[in-house]
């Protein structure tokens, strides 16, 4: 006898909560945000920022949508429009009045009235009857009637009576009324809106944080008399040329009292003899630390001197922040526990193998320790912001905590949102990438190792049009205390005049570090540094030297002051030169009044010629032929009728190595 099998009924999980209807549409694709919204992109105070984003829902209806923004810390949103781009793709854009931190994000619903009018005018098209329909737009006029406020609101109701009586004819007369129809679709029903999250973020700096000349120097080397400690006041006695010659950021290392313990010699010797000063990055010694200026420079009245006068001169100070200690620091005794161990007990100075700094113990960031560590950190830079210094160059951040960094940049520009801090990064690149994400306002990078027409373009490219462009602000310097480019040794004074005008039109942000103009250029034996260097002695300059180049550097910056086009980065075109020795490329300002094509020959040794290739119609240029188009030499003062398409062009190193073009017809002013 067959049995039949019993039934088991399944066991279902709880249905999720059913989605609401404002999951309907679909907000996907928003740009500008960097890593799905986790750090901030960056503008400018006064920049306007554009958004896109894929907006779309199910069916046919009308989609309305706009970008919505505000201050951190505010609670009313602004909002501006959307415009449908194509393809489901929306875009438009807001601007950035104030310096600080914005959130913003894209809120978009059905548009129903807008849905009903295209629907309407198909309708009539086709011959339909509309009666039921003219009932509907009827009712969507009383709503948003209801939602309308002021003088709409009368507007509204005035035409809800007229429509209560009017025949068909004149009932879609006013329902299709185009500018009717705007009014109506201004107050729409948004209980159902669809708001992308996360809430993104924008980090709004001041001008400088874009647009910055530095330059670098050791007061200790700017005493009048030979072999003499400088002071700060005697270094503010060269303020006013560096001043002339252009500069607007006056960068000093540290100033604080060098450590006795371990102190290098010369050259970085193992050994320090008799007088020798030693290293500004070896930090702390019984006279304080991070907080306390070194004796020899002066006292804190003769430190606010030198931020005055600057200041007066039209330049800022910045300041080296270098998180590091001497053996000697008071923080060795007082604070032992925030330096690391070796298992004898002894605390560890700073390595990369195969170098050593014995002069340096690195701090630990992380131990029972972190909250006051942390806090004392975050104390000293508000301490040097209250004695006048709101930019700080940052020593070898990517030997920190990279957390370490995003909270006390957020910390201290919640309440000076317009303190700037410079990454002095040269590592590996998504390390590099990183500090600027977490807060960094602008960052060193690998210009000074990219000296061939191929190596500039890929990574000028790289920096301008990748996304590296919404939070990398690249700060290029030929040369630093601790690097000397074998471009520079071999090239001589030519080789100086070719980076500077690259670093200087390149980027918007850039610096040198003392002596550049007087094209110093001895290398130690073995190293890419200088021999005698200043990190560990006194220098004395004759600036009064035949071959400096302080006046082509002081005509090079009168053209990035004076010209908006070499004050953006991110606006970098290169054009085609049929030489692999020249360079070739033009910047615009936003509105497109300032053109400068710059042409560089990279050879220092010899003479090269090429045609430049030049799209004046893409450019905006005039192209007719009785509107010639003047390229007037920002160097030399020479002017050269250019036209569009090919141009000649010879360069001699040993004359000037490169043209800085300002493109204009006759009459034209930069204003």
């Amino acid at each position: 006898m067959t049995q039949t099998p019993t039934a088991t009924a399944r066991v279902w999980s709880t249905p999720d909560p059913v989605p609401g209807e404002e999951t309907r549409i679909v907000i996907e694709h928003v740009t500008p945000q960097i890593d799905c919204g986790r750090y901030p992109i960056k503008r400018i105070v006064g920049d306007t920022v554009a958004v896109e984003a894929d907006i779309f829902r199910d069916g046919h209806d009308q989609l309305a949508a706009v970008v919505k923004w505000r201050r951190r810390g505010e609670t009313h949103w602004q909002e501006a429009p959307l415009r449908f781009l194509d393809n489901d793709r929306w875009g438009g854009s807001f601007r950035v009045e104030e310096v600080g931190r914005y959130e913003w994000t894209i809120e978009a619903w059905t548009d129903h009235y807008g849905t009903w009018h295209a629907d309407m005018g198909k309708r009539l098209a086709a011959g339909q009857d509309v009666t039921s329909e003219l009932l509907e737009g009827r009712r969507l006029v009383a709503l948003a009637a209801e939602r309308a406020t002021g003088e709409d609101r009368r507007r509204l109701q005035a035409a809800l009576r007229e429509l209560e009586t009017a025949d068909q004819p004149r009932a879609l007369a006013i329902l299709m009324d185009e500018a009717f129809a705007a009014l109506v679709r201004r107050y729409p029903d948004r209980s159902h809106a669809s708001v992308h999250t996360p809430v993104l973020s924008i980090t709004v700096d001041r001008p400088r944080a874009r647009f910055s000349t530095w330059y670098e120097m050791f007061p200790r080397s700017y005493s009048p008399i030979p072999g003499k400690h400088g002071t700060f006041r005697d270094a503010a006695e060269r303020l006013p040329a560096i001043s002339a010659m252009g500069f607007d950021v006056v960068y000093l290392p540290p100033i604080h009292p060098i450590g006795r313990i371990n102190r290098k010699g010369r050259n970085n010797a193992l050994v320090a003899q008799p007088g020798d000063v030693g290293s500004p990055w070896a930090i702390g010694s019984s006279e304080g630390g991070h907080d306390a200026i070194h004796p020899e420079l002066g006292t804190l009245e003769d430190f606010a001197y030198f931020v005055q006068r600057a200041r007066e001169l039209g330049m800022e100070v910045a300041l080296d922040l270098a998180i590091q200690c001497a053996p000697d620091h008071p923080w060795t005794t007082q604070h032992p526990e925030w330096f690391y161990r070796r298992p004898d007990g002894t605390i560890r100075y700073a390595e990369n193998p195969p170098k050593k700094y014995e002069d340096i113990y690195p701090i630990n960031f992380y131990g029972p320790h972190q909250e006051a560590l942390w806090h004392e950190l975050l104390r000293i830079v508000r301490l040097w912001i209250e004695r006048g210094v709101r930019i700080f160059r940052v020593d070898n951040p990517h030997t920190k905590s990279v957390p370490f960094w995003g909270w006390l940049i957020e910390q201290v520009q919640r309440d000076d949102p317009g303190v700037i801090f410079l990454a002095e990064a040269f590592t590996r690149p998504k390390m590099m990438r990183a500090l600027a994400k977490v807060g960094f306002t602008q960052s060193y990078t690998y210009f000074t190792w990219r000296n061939t027409k191929w190596e500039l373009t890929e990574y000028l490219t790289e920096l301008t049009q990748s996304e590296m462009r919404e939070y990398y602000r690249p700060n290029f310097w030929p040369n630093t205390p601790d690097i000397l480019h074998d471009y520079l040794v071999r090239g001589g004074r030519p080789a100086f005049k070719i980076r500077y005008v690259l670093a200087a039109t390149l980027s918007s942000n850039m610096g040198i570090y003392s002596g550049y103009e007087l094209c110093e250029n001895v290398p130690r034996p073995g190293v890419e540094e200088y021999i005698d260097n200043e990190k560990y002695e006194i220098k004395q300059r004759d600036w009064n030297q035949p071959h400096s180049i302080a006046p082509f550097i002081t005509t090079v910056n009168r053209a990035r002051h004076a010209h908006p086009a070499l004050q953006e980065t991110n606006n970098l075109r290169f054009l085609h030169a049929d030489n692999d020795n020249i360079i070739a490329y033009v910047k615009q300002s936003p509105d497109r009044r300032d053109t400068i094509l710059t042409v560089v020959n990279l050879d220092p040794f010899q003479w090269h010629e090429c045609t430049v290739y030049v799209p004046f119609g893409e450019l905006g240029l005039p192209q007719e032929p009785w509107t010639p188009i003047i390229a007037e030499d920002l160097i030399t003062g020479a002017k050269y009728p250019w036209r569009d398409g090919g141009n000649y062009v010879r360069l001699d190193p040993h004359h000037e190595p490169a043209h800085i073009l300002w493109l204009h017809t006759q009459g034209d002013m930069v204003s």
